[in-house]
C-alpha cells in the first residue's frame, strides 16, 4: 500500500535518539503545524539526511503520514542561514524560542502567520548582527508575538510590537518597554493555565 508523499517546509525545534541510528523529531511545518515524525538511520554517518534535520534547521520535507507518526522520507537544508548556526547566543535564543513554540502549539493545525514569522526571525538574525542586550530586546518581542499568533493575546496596549516589521528601531523600542511587555507575556502565560 503505497501512502502520499507531502512535500512542506520545516523548522527543526528537538529531535530524541531511539534504537540504533533513528530519531523522532519535532517539527514546525508550514502545512501541518507542529508534527512529529520519525527519521530512520539519521545518525548513521552515511545519512544523506543528516545535515538537513538537525535541530534549528530549517528545510524541505517530505513526509509520509503514518498510522501513528509522521515519517521523513527526504529532506533538503534551505540555503543562506550559515552564519546563524555558528552563533552560540543565536542558538540560545532559537532553543527558548522552540521550547515555548513545543510548549504552546496545538499540534498538527497549520499557523501560517506564524511559519511566516520564524522565516522573519531566521532572516533577520542571519543579517544583523545583535548585542546582548538587542537578542533579549528581540526574544521578548519575538515571544510576545508567538503568543498573539496563537491566540493568547488580546487586546494589547503593545500592539506596534507585535504588527511592526522587525527592525532594530522596534528592538531598541522595546528595549525602553520591556518590563511592561515581560508583564503582558507573563499575563498571558498565567491565564493560559500551561
Amino acid at each position: 500500500m503505497s501512502h502520499q508523499i507531502h512535500h512542506t517546509e520545516g523548522f527543526v525545534i528537538s529531535g530524541s535518539n531511539y534504537g540504533e541510528a533513528n530519531r523522532y523529531l519535532s517539527i514546525f511545518t508550514k502545512d501541518f503545524g507542529l508534527l512529529q515524525a520519525s527519521a530512520q538511520g539519521l545518525r548513521k554517518v552515511t545519512s544523506k539526511l543528516r545535515f538537513s534535520l538537525q535541530d534549528f534547521s530549517y528545510s524541505k520535507i517530505d513526509l509520509v503520514q503514518g498510522k501513528e507518526i509522521w515519517r521523513v522520507t527526504n529532506a533538503r537544508k534551505i540555503t543562506g542561514y550559515e552564519k546563524l548556526s555558528k552563533n552560540s547566543e543565536t542558538l540560545k535564543f532559537l532553543a527558548n524560542i522552540f521550547r515555548l513554540l513545543k510548549r504552546l502549539c496545538p499540534g498538527e493545525e497549520a499557523n501560517t502567520e506564524l511559519f511566516n514569522y520564524l522565516t522573519e526571525i531566521y532572516n533577520f538574525l542571519e543579517n544583523e548582527s545583535l548585542d546582548d542586550q538587542t537578542l533579549k530586546n528581540f526574544e521578548c518581542v519575538s515571544v510576545l508575538r508567538i503568543l498573539n499568533y496563537l491566540g493568547y493575546i488580546g487586546a494589547s496596549e503593545n500592539t506596534s510590537f507585535i504588527t511592526s516589521p522587525i527592525s532594530l528601531a522596534v528592538l531598541s523600542e522595546a528595549g525602553l518597554a520591556r518590563r511592561a511587555l515581560i508583564e503582558e507575556i507573563n499575563k498571558s502565560l498565567n491565564e493560559s493555565q500551561l
